[in-house]
């Protein structure tokens, strides 16, 4: 079943609509937001929480109910909750959208890649970066979300299935809208924030190694995407993005900056043709993080096997 959400995604793709899934949670999340997002700090916090947790449970009651219904429909069942899974993968659209920053400023628009870098790929605002500064936000991102589109939904799914794949998409959504330390949201979005930083702690640790094999598959550093990885993985706000940000910075040889926040890597500023560099790297660590997620998956059911 996985196999087959993995191979739909790299075929497909996500589709952008109103009616797809991660839409519907993010309209879910937003409509919370402003019925509770007010009020004393306690207030906020109450609300935050009674958003994520409550949107999560809906979705993980979803991702349930597909699950029942799928084994009762044979083979084409696996296809329904295959179908189901792709939906919160984003693998293709990742790669897609920083394909699409490369090519825009390729083509000398720097307007437009500062409008596609932060319409798809980051949430800080854009407007005045310069050219390598765009390069740098579209190749940590490209790091970062190795975790996110990929590594951390596999590895729910063959925790808990379907159901916590989709409460996994629900946190990682929260968190993107709603973690920031500005206004109310530095109350309201501290429950999304905090569970987002629990749930990507081991998924996260997965990738940034994965970056490390995936840098040697490719002919890039990986001693210095180790090295780095080492040095700097706690040198971000987030105590699971330095691990792939570093890794990254590490085996492209370059410094990946979000200013006034992080600077990760030594060497110069990223260059265009350093974002296929990037994607290079990406795919051959998904296909680590893959292979290592399921080795521990069939591992872990012989050994449970074994203990009945």
């Amino acid at each position: 079943m996985l196999l087959l959400a993995l191979a739909i995604d790299l075929a497909f793709g996500d589709p952008s609509n109103r009616y797809h899934p991660v839409a519907w949670i993010g309209r879910l999340l937003a409509a919370g937001g402003r019925r509770l997002c007010r009020g004393s700090p306690a207030a906020l916090l109450a609300g935050g929480v009674a958003v994520t947790v409550g949107v999560a449970a809906v979705a993980g009651g979803a991702g349930a109910a597909v699950s029942a219904l799928a084994e009762r429909l044979g083979v084409a069942g696996v296809l329904l909750e295959a179908l189901a899974l792709t939906c919160l993968l984003a693998f293709r659209g990742l790669v897609g959208a920083a394909r699409a920053v490369a090519a825009d400023l390729d083509r000398g628009d720097l307007a437009a890649a500062r409008r596609a870098v932060g319409y798809h790929l980051v949430s800080r605002p854009t407007a005045e970066l310069g050219e390598r500064q765009v390069v740098s936000a579209t190749v940590e991102s490209v790091a970062e979300n190795l975790t996110d589109s990929l590594v951390a939904p596999v590895f729910f799914f063959l925790v808990g299935g379907l159901a916590w794949a989709a409460v996994y998409r629900v946190i990682n959504t929260a968190d993107s809208m709603f973690g920031y330390r500005r206004g109310p949201l530095e109350y309201f979005g501290k429950s999304a924030a905090r569970l987002d930083d629990l749930v990507n702690v081991i998924p996260a640790r997965i990738a940034g190694l994965s970056l490390v094999v995936g840098a040697a598959l490719t002919g890039e550093s990986a001693r210095g995407a180790l090295a780095t990885l080492r040095r700097e993985r706690r040198c971000t706000e987030s105590p699971n993005a330095g691990w792939t940000i570093a890794a990254m910075a590490g085996a492209l040889g370059v410094v990946l900056e979000k200013p006034s926040v992080h600077t990760l890597g030594t060497g110069a500023a990223p260059i265009v043709g350093d974002i296929e560099r990037s994607v290079r790297v990406l795919r051959a660590a998904s296909g680590v993080s893959l292979l290592l997620l399921l080795a521990a998956f069939v591992l872990a059911r012989a050994l449970l096997g074994l203990s009945a």
